[in-house]
């Protein structure tokens, strides 16, 4: 497996006040890693630096090998690469929904990457049914329901085919038939090569995707990085850890 991501003494504050301390991470390519901590261990931050949200305030953040800081993500063409290359699905997906219907809301990235009509049009199509949204394709996101935002945003961002997605809580608000949707559709992704780092507290639920357990701990630091399996049968650290 060749290193996709590779952080090293990460911190980052909001306002003075700690949000990640000292965090070094390895993401290797194929993978699925679940990040795993209680709330405000530092996960929702970890993941909006790893998509250029946030720049931290010390350390070092290199994806396939390039350095990433507030500078090259200012140069247009080094911002679209990136970009490209790894997507963010918020936890609440009305964040990331702003156009006027769900065609418009899937076209936009693909659109920004300046592929002619014909391109857009079979990717927007092509997610819409990989999401078995076609129904929704000329509705207005505001209207519909969490379960279908969440897919919307999902397809939005399989429109620009990045090699790494990134999912903050993903399940938050799913009835049980949108989470095995969405089970299913991780697990094609991984075997299609896709790179997943996915927060969350649904730890049993997920058994069957994620190889990886990066656990966070409440003084926002790694606690521990092992195989997902290994960490979630040990009942007695992720109670230490206060996510059981």
């Amino acid at each position: 497996m060749s290193t996709l991501i590779q952080l090293e003494d990460i911190s980052y504050s909001y306002d003075n006040h700690p949000a990640l301390s000292d965090v070094n991470l390895t993401i290797e390519a194929g993978k699925a890693y679940a990040l795993i901590g209680e709330n405000g261990s530092g996960k929702s931050t970890l993941l909006k630096i790893i998509n250029g949200l946030l720049y931290p305030s010390s350390g070092t953040y290199q994806f396939m090998g390039n350095k990433i800081t507030s500078k090259t993500l200012r140069h247009k063409q080094g911002s679209r690469q990136f970009h490209q290359r790894i997507g963010f699905v918020f936890q609440n997906p009305e964040v990331q929904l702003f156009s006027p219907t769900v065609y418009e809301e899937l076209a936009f990235a693909p659109r920004q990457m300046q592929l002619d009509e014909i391109e857009v049009k079979q990717r927007v199509m092509d997610c819409l049914k990989m999401l078995n949204i076609e129904h929704l394709i000329h509705r207005e996101p505001i209207y519909l329901s969490d379960g279908e935002k969440k897919r919307v945003a999902i397809a939005s961002v399989l429109t620009a085919n990045p090699q790494v997605l990134t999912l903050d809580e993903p399940l938050n608000g799913l009835d049980p038939r949108s989470k095995r949707f969405l089970l299913q559709l991780m697990l094609k992704l991984k075997a299609a090569g896709k790179t997943i780092i996915c927060s969350t507290h649904d730890l049993n639920y997920w058994k069957s995707l994620f190889d990886v357990a990066v656990v966070m701990n409440d003084q926002k630091k790694i606690e521990k990085v092992a195989p997902y399996n290994q960490i979630i049968e040990d009942e007695a650290f992720l109670t230490q850890m206060n996510v059981m």
